[in-house]
Parts: structure tokens; sequence; C-alpha cells
């Protein structure tokens, strides 16, 4: 089963909404500004995606420059940080199965599906 994990007000995240509907998958939605992953799925997005913790932040959101920037976190703070502010989750995220893609570019999603 294809998830997308979704901000609906971002346009990355939009357009790789788009290109999962073009694809005529069947795909499922994950909202996760409102859904926030637990700790467990999000180790598992993680691992999927084959990166580390801090690869999955965005580090431009005010929060993560006002409460974490320049701190030596550990990869188990950093998740905590993503929990407790899902804003810091970088999307769309794109799995499929044993498969997962960061969809920055969206195009990369393609490469999933």
């Amino acid at each position: 089963m294809i998830n997308i994990y979704h901000n609906p007000r971002c346009s990355k995240s939009r357009q790789g909404l788009e290109i999962l509907e073009n694809s005529g998958k069947e795909f499922k939605i994950i909202k996760y500004l409102d859904n926030v992953p637990s700790e467990e799925e999000l180790k598992r997005l993680i691992t999927l995606l084959d990166i580390k913790p801090i690869e999955l932040v965005r580090k431009n959101e005010a929060i993560w420059k006002s409460d974490y920037k320049g701190k030596d976190l550990s990869d188990s703070e950093i998740i905590s940080a993503m929990i407790k502010n899902p804003k810091l989750i970088e999307r769309p995220i794109v799995t499929n199965n044993s498969k997962a893609v960061i969809g920055r570019p969206p195009e990369t999603i393609k490469n999933i599906i």
C-alpha cells in the first residue's frame, strides 16, 4: 500500500499528491499534522528512508531555530522534537511497502510507485 504523509498547506506536498492521483494507483493520505506519527512510526520511516533523524528535520522552521538549532541533540531527542512539533518533519514522505522517499523534488515519488 502506498502512503503519503501530507500537509495540504505545502506546495511540494500538494504536487506529490497530484503525482499519486495521476498514477492511477491506490494510496492513503496521512495528514501528519493532525495524526502525528508515533515514535515507533517515525523510526520506521527513518529506517525506510535510510537517513539519520536530523535529515528529516525542516531546519528553516522557526521552532527549530528558536528551540533546537545549535544544540547537540541525540537521535532520540531529534525524534522527540519532531513528535512534539510535527511541522519539523520534512514533507511529503511517500512509502510503498518497504520503500520510501521524501518528495523533494516531488518527481522522486515516481521512483517508488
